[in-house]
């Protein structure tokens, strides 16, 4: 019995690791490159453009967590081409599959993915395998407010600067939380489909303030700042390249009224479990 773990290195697949080996589970994690992980941890080499590295990967697998890195379109389409392709070969028992905060479970929303989009493309060809599949539908992670653009200011100017209006309510979620719902999922296969996670009712610019205030015994102030301006700030850390797509969803975001999941797919209702506070997720990482 092992469960795969794509991305075990990075922002996403690390908490996921952890919460299962704190489980007890026996996770393996799937990367490019098995330097950078712990003495004593079970990994597999593999690249997710290659079926052929997958199904091997996945032979016998209780379980497989996958998103998709950053990237174009184009190379994003391969790796679904290659991971549906392996899925259907190798049939591991159960595929959990991140959204990584692309939206899916709302149709007929002009911030939906487009249904030939590599996301929908992923989770469609995967679920038409017959393999049971679960998705983890996200919006935004609250480490996005750990940046240094964005967590410098706050802790020198008392001033949260984030490129959303005041009043546009999110669903706001920590990786570590995400990685709670993963592990249920691919522990326990009562439920399948989209599951929503995130901040129910969704939380506003002066919630997270509010939230850094008590964390940094200081009166911490929201300021929106445009989508453009928070691409120049971010654009020394990841390059133009990798910050455009950045910019493209927070103009998106800005033509809407808000960004929050709804109660009848969420982990909240489907599963029971409730996301920490902004505030005990503050207590925990370090600013």
């Amino acid at each position: 019995m092992t469960y795969i773990i794509h991305g075990a290195t990075g922002a996403q697949g690390s908490p996921v690791l952890a919460a299962m080996l704190a489980a007890e589970k026996p996770a393996v994690a799937a990367v490019r490159t098995q330097d950078a992980l712990p003495d004593g941890v079970a990994s597999v080499a593999v690249d997710l453009a290659d079926a052929g590295s997958l199904a091997e990967a996945y032979a016998g697998a209780d379980g497989v967590f996958v998103h998709l890195p950053m990237g174009p379109p184009e190379q994003s389409l391969q790796y679904v081409e290659a991971i549906a392709t392996a899925v259907a070969k190798a049939r591991p028992t159960r595929v959990v599959i991140s959204t990584s905060g692309q939206i899916v479970d709302q149709p007929g929303s002009p911030l939906q993915a487009p249904d030939d989009s590599p996301i929908a493309t992923l989770i469609r060809r995967v679920s038409d395998t017959g393999v049971s599949t679960a998705v983890v539908a996200t919006r935004l992670y609250l480490e996005n407010l750990l940046l240094p653009v964005v967590s410098g200011p706050a802790k020198l100017d008392g001033v949260l600067r984030y490129p959303l209006p005041a009043a546009f309510a999110t669903s706001w979620i920590s990786h570590r939380d995400v990685a709670d719902v993963v592990v249920r999922l691919l522990t326990d296969h009562s439920t399948a489909g989209v599951v929503a996670v995130g901040a129910l009712p969704g939380l506003t610019g002066p919630d997270l303030a509010a939230a850094f205030t008590g964390q940094l015994g200081r009166e911490m102030a929201y300021e929106a700042i445009t989508p453009e301006t928070f691409g120049e700030l971010i654009s020394p850390l990841f390059g133009p390249e990798a910050s455009a797509p950045v910019v493209g969803l927070y103009q998106a975001l800005n033509t809407q009224e808000g960004n929050s999941i709804t109660s009848d797919n969420s982990a909240q209702k489907l599963l029971g479990i409730q996301p920490r506070t902004v505030a005990a997720w503050l207590a925990d990482v370090s600013l």
